[in-house]
Order: C-alpha cells, then structure tokens, then sequence
C-alpha cells in the first residue's frame, strides 16, 4: 500500500501528551471491562425539540483501571463492545482494541457507548444529529468525572460525532483521531441512504419489515465496497433462467438475511437520517486532529476529507492511501490504521 501524507503542526506543545482525569473504577468484569449506565435528564431534548424514549445511555469501559481514557466510536451498527470480552464475544474493532494493540489496553483505558436511539424503545424514528450524540457522550463522561480524555478515536459515523463533540466541547479531548468522516454528508452517500430509507417505509407499511431492513442492508453493503473488490470476488456466471440470482446476489442476499433482526426500522431511519444531517464548521475544530481517509471511499469521497483538513486550523496530520475495501476499509486495513494510531497514541502517559 502507497500512502500520502501531510503534516502540519510541527510544535509538539499543540498536542498534549497527557490525559487530566484518569478513571478509577472498582470492579470490572471478567475480560477487564465494565458496563456503566448513565440516566438520561427528564429535560433533556435533542435539537429537533423531541424526547429520547429511554432512560439511560450505556457506555462500557475496557483496559486497564487509572489509565488515561481514550474514547473510541464506530459506524452506526457499533457499540460499546469494542473490544473483545467474556460477555459479547468479538467486539466491533478488536483489530485496534486490545492488549499490547494499537489502542492497548495494558496502559489506556477505552470509552465506548452505545448510540442513541436504542431499538429496545424506540417504536417511531426520531431526529437525531451528531451533535446530540456528542451531548449524550457528554452525560457519561460526566457521571465519570472525567474532565478531559486523551483522545477521541472515530471512524465513519463515529468520526463524524467526534467531529461534532470537538466543536461543541473544545477542551475535552487531548486529540481528536479521524478514519473515514468529513465535516459533511456527500450528496452522493445521501442518495443511496434516502433508497435504503424508500425501501424500508415501504417495507414497513407493507407489513414485511424485516425484510425491509434486509434489502436496505443489501444494497447497503453494496456502497461500503469497491467495484475492484466485487469483480475479484464474484464471477458474472448467469442464473439458469430469468429471476435467479447471480453469485453477487447470493452474497448480498445472505449479508441482507444475517442483518434483518440486527436492527429495527425506526433505529435504521433515525441512524441513516443522522448520517445526512451532519455538519460542523471546520474553522470552530481548535483540538489538534490526525485524519485517515482512502482514495476508494465513495461513501465519503477523498475530496471531502482533503477539504476538511485544509481547512481545519490545527491539523496535525492527514494520510490518505488506497484500498480494496473502500469505505470498509477502517475495519479492513488493520496494519495500516493501526501503525497510525500508535503514532498518534504513544506519546499518552499516566
């Protein structure tokens, strides 16, 4: 893999090496990981003026307890199990969450939370943005009297929400860590996830909503890949007669059935609709930022990364390089991620 790489801040002082407010829990789970579940005020609203219809916002804490506290947060079917443990199984990204990792857990401590709405009680979408994630985001790390974390690591949409909580919150976060998210929704990206969304309601108000969440998954999937990787994996060898389905479609048709109880339609409308209603001001991001973007990424296209980090005021350091997977490609390219956020990461003492 060849690489492009831009760095700007050359004065070690913009980028603090240490995180203020180390968390000291008592007990964790076996796995050294803890739930930690924080309520939501009866007053608190999100910007559209409606009212999240649960009661908490739950979080997990995973490594080692009094290390500085890195947040970390994934795309919008992530969660708090990040890393690998007793109770879940294989997290969302243990390519970069674990002991003696890229993130290691043997001297820091990750943050992750589970994105608002929760299915479990959420029977109508609701409008919600990333800046209301960064909001809830807050509750948590104030129930854990943290005042200042070493680091937000954020891929896709979580990128976007860390975007969003560096604008609101500028003390907070030593660094912000960006993979695959720009300051904006592509109009291209909005397109293929208002297709998803026409399907769903269709779907639903044609009593099938599960499958109305597995064809919206299938084309999906179809959006976080490349062209270069599909016609590797898939030859065109046509169905016997009209209406079967190609090697490509057995493949979508079986990521679609795998996914059709993941979720429910009012969560996916609500996620898919907060993917497009993103948008912070580059200029207002005064916490130093390294960037990741691929060149194949057509869910957030090379060119609204590269705009971000011109201009953001305190770029620290942009990489761009090429990949098969495309927008998948942070949960894909583990090497090369990783040897950046170690980079980015090493200099965090306790």
């Amino acid at each position: 893999m060849t690489l492009a790489e831009t760095t700007l801040l050359e004065d070690p002082d913009c980028r603090r090496a240490t995180a203020l407010t180390p968390v000291r829990e008592p007990t964790r789970e076996r796995g050294g990981a803890r739930d930690v579940i924080v309520p939501i005020p009866a007053d608190f609203r999100l910007a559209s003026g409606e009212k999240l219809n649960q009661p908490n916002i739950v979080g997990r804490l995973h490594g080692r307890i009094g290390a500085p506290v890195v947040v970390v947060a994934g795309g919008i079917s992530a969660g708090r199990f990040v890393h690998r443990t007793e109770t879940n199984g294989l997290g969302w990204w243990s390519g970069a969450v674990s002991v003696r990792g890229p993130i290691d857990l043997s001297r820091l401590q990750v943050l992750a939370v589970d994105f608002a709405p929760g299915a479990e009680f959420l029977d109508k979408a609701v409008t919600i943005t990333t800046q209301d994630q960064a909001r809830l985001l807050a509750l948590v790390l104030n129930h854990l009297k943290i005042e200042r974390v070493a680091a937000f690591v954020g891929c896709s949409y979580g990128g976007m929400v860390g975007l969003a909580f560096a604008e609101l919150f500028p003390d907070w976060a030593e660094q912000l860590i960006i993979v695959s998210a720009a300051h904006r929704a592509h109009p291209q990206a909005t397109a293929w996830r208002g297709i998803q969304r026409r399907i769903l309601q269709f779907a639903v108000a044609a009593g099938r909503p599960e499958e109305g969440v597995a064809l919206a998954r299938e084309l999906a999937m179809t959006t976080y890949r490349t062209a270069e990787e599909f016609d590797d994996r898939f030859d065109t060898t046509a169905p016997s007669a009209v209406g079967g389905a190609y090697p490509v479609c057995d493949y979508l048709t079986a990521r679609g059935q795998a996914y059709r109880t993941h979720t429910t339609p009012a969560r996916w409308l609500s996620m898919s609709d907060s993917l497009d209603r993103h948008s912070v001001t580059p200029e207002a991001i005064t916490t130093p930022v390294t960037l990741i973007g691929f060149t194949s990424d057509r869910l957030v296209p090379i060119d609204d990364i590269r705009e971000l980090a011109a201009r953001l005021p305190t770029l620290w350091r942009f990489v761009e390089a090429p990949s098969l997977y495309g927008h998948d490609a942070f949960l894909k390219e583990d090497a090369f991620v990783g040897d950046i956020l170690r980079a980015a990461l090493k200099d965090i003492k306790a």
